[in-house]
Parts: C-alpha cells; structure tokens; sequence
C-alpha cells in the first residue's frame, strides 16, 4: 500500500506542486492549510489562502482540510515577534513559525490522522545519511529557504519531505503550468505576512526618543525604535554632509544610534540559543560559513563555542550585524545550524 503523506499547503505555487510532485511519485497525498488568522475574518492573506489551497488540492484532486492554528500562531509567533521588537531587537519571525508553528502542527495533525510522512514546498533539501539526516540548501539558489530550516531535528527530517527543493523556481512554475494549476498564475508573497506594512504600525504605543551619533550627541527625534533596524538609511529625518545609517538600538535610553557607513561592519558575532541538525557542533571550534539574514551572502568565517555560545570571527568585516536574526551555519550546501544573533563584535580601528 502506498504511504501517505500530509501537504503543507498555503494555495501557493510551491506548496501546489509539492502536493502534484509527491502524488506522482505515488504517495497518498493529504492536503492540510493551517488557518493562522482569525477564524471570524477574511480566508485569505499575503502568505496563504484557505480557498486557493482548496482549489489546488481540486485541481489535483487530492482530500484538503483547514485546521485552526491562530492562536498558537498570535503566541508562538506574533508575540514574541512583536516582545522582541520592543526590546530593541530585529528577529526573523519566519524562524519563529517554521520551528514553533508549521512543523509542529503539521507533525500533530499526522500523527492524529495516522500518516506517517509529512511536506511542505520549501526550497531545501533532505539527504539520508549513514548517521541521520542531512538538510541541504535548494536548488535554485535565488530561493533556497534552509536558512529558516536551521532548528529541524533529526525527528523531523525523518519525517519531512521537500520534494520542490529538488527543482528551480522557474521549473516549479512550468509543471504548476503544465498541469493547469491556477497557482502558477497567482503573485510570489514578498512582504511579512502579519506585518506588510513593517511591525512597527502595530506597536503603537513605541515612545520617541533621541537619535545620539557615536559621540552621544543629540541630532533628532525617532518614532520608536520598532520602526528602525540595522543598517536602515531612510526614513531618519536627518540633514547631514554625509549619508547617515542606523548603527545600534539603545533600548535603555530609548535612543536611535547612528553613524557613517564604516560604522556598519563588525569583525564578528555571538550567537545564543544554538541548535545542530546532527544533535551536535562538529566541535568545539570549526571552520565553516555563516549566513546573517535571509538574503545575505555566506562569509567564511571561525566559530569557537563557549558557554553555551559560538563566537563568530568574520575572515573580513560584515556590514549590518542586526541582533535577534539568525546566523545560520553551512559547510557548503548542508546546513549544520544556528542560533540567535545576541550582538555583534566590533571591528577593529
């Protein structure tokens, strides 16, 4: 008898054809969206629609239910988004909800409903090993997702499959196309999906506070720190002869610190709460590469753990250390893990 498997699925492309790609291969595919939203309100969002995820699995015909998942995702996800933010710190929420929210309640509902393998349309890889699993960036490097993949455990990639990380996006888009899919002609999600107008419109009450340049000097006022980032040259409201950049958030004086360019780059980073595909570090100090957000190139770089932290030395400068992302760790493709930007080192003078 065929195995069955439990699909992801948002209604978009990705997820459609990572539900076609495993019915094909001849799994008995079970489509499953999980609702984040408020179950009183709109079926549709940036990031998922329970009524495209409907049609796509219709169109494959393959069984499709919705299960309620909002409140798991205002705790596990918005709130800790949002207390972050708060503190001064910029954190990657799409870390939050694959660790906290899809992987989990996907492996939830499987197991409820007796299927032993679950999946979703991330652009990764899983490769078995002699010794466990392996996760690997995707194919197409322009939308490879392993670096929100960092905290999977060996339990869960036993049990996942990414069937689309296999292929590049334009292939994606070609079968979705090929079979008629209405997904292939629907837009890419790009902004955050509880947040597309920035996280800073939903803490309203973020007090103002002083912008100091590196000297402690007074050059303006700031909305509240939740509108600010790292790195962030707009949006300042400041005259100056030279282009001015957010360089650190100073929650205790509530205060925006900015300062040139050359400012910007740090000579490393530690990282807390760290997590290892394989259970654990390949040591106590390796070399490797790290990723500090999303859409950042990997620099090669030398971890050291102590304490319970990896102390990250950059082989040159990285600009915009921002903490509360994640760095993520890879020996070239495969992803050994990660942990939470706590700050970064500063370069030397």
């Amino acid at each position: 008898m065929a195995e069955k498997v439990l699909v992801g699925m948002s209604g978009g492309v990705d997820s459609s054809v990572c539900a076609y790609l495993l019915r094909e291969q001849g799994y008995r595919v079970y489509g499953l969206t999980l609702w984040l939203w408020d179950p009183a309100g709109p079926k549709e969002n940036p990031c998922c629609s329970v009524d495209t995820a409907a049609l796509a699995a219709r169109e494959l015909g393959v069984p499709h239910e919705t299960v309620q998942a909002h409140e798991e995702f205002r705790r596990l996800v918005i709130q800790p988004t949002l207390s972050a933010y708060r503190r001064g710190i910029t954190p990657n929420p799409c870390t939050f909800c694959n660790r906290e929210v899809r992987f989990a309640l996907l492996l939830r509902e499987a197991d409820r409903r007796g299927i032993p393998y679950i999946a979703t349309g991330h652009h990764a890889r899983i490769r078995k090993e002699d010794d466990g699993f392996s996760l690997l960036r995707g194919k197409d490097p322009g939308k490879d997702q392993s670096y929100f993949l960092y905290s999977l455990t060996q339990g869960e990639l036993s049990r996942a499959l990414f069937p689309v990380g296999e292929l590049t996006k334009e292939e994606v888009k070609r079968l979705a196309e090929g079979q008629g899919l209405t997904a292939a002609r629907l837009p890419e999600s790009q902004d955050l999906c509880f947040a597309p107008a920035g996280v800073g419109e939903l803490i309203p009450d973020a007090r103002p506070g002083s912008i100091l340049d590196l000297s402690g000097k007074e050059l303006g006022t700031h909305r509240g720190l939740p509108h600010y980032t790292v790195g962030q040259r707009r949006g300042l409201g400041l005259a100056s002869p030279e282009p001015l950049y957010v360089v650190a958030l100073d929650p205790e004086r509530n205060a925006l610190i900015v300062g040139p360019e050359s400012a910007l780059y740090s000579r490393g980073l530690v990282a807390r709460e760290l997590h290892w595909i394989a259970g654990a570090p390949p040591g106590e100090a390796f070399r490797c590469q790290v990723q500090i957000r999303y859409r950042a190139a990997p620099v090669e770089v030398e971890v050291r753990l102590k304490g319970g932290r990896a102390w990250v030395a950059f082989e040159s400068p990285v600009r915009a250390v921002a903490p509360g992302q994640a760095a993520v760790f890879y020996l070239g493709e495969r992803v050994l893990g990660g942990g939470v930007i706590a700050h970064p080192l500063a370069a030397r003078r």
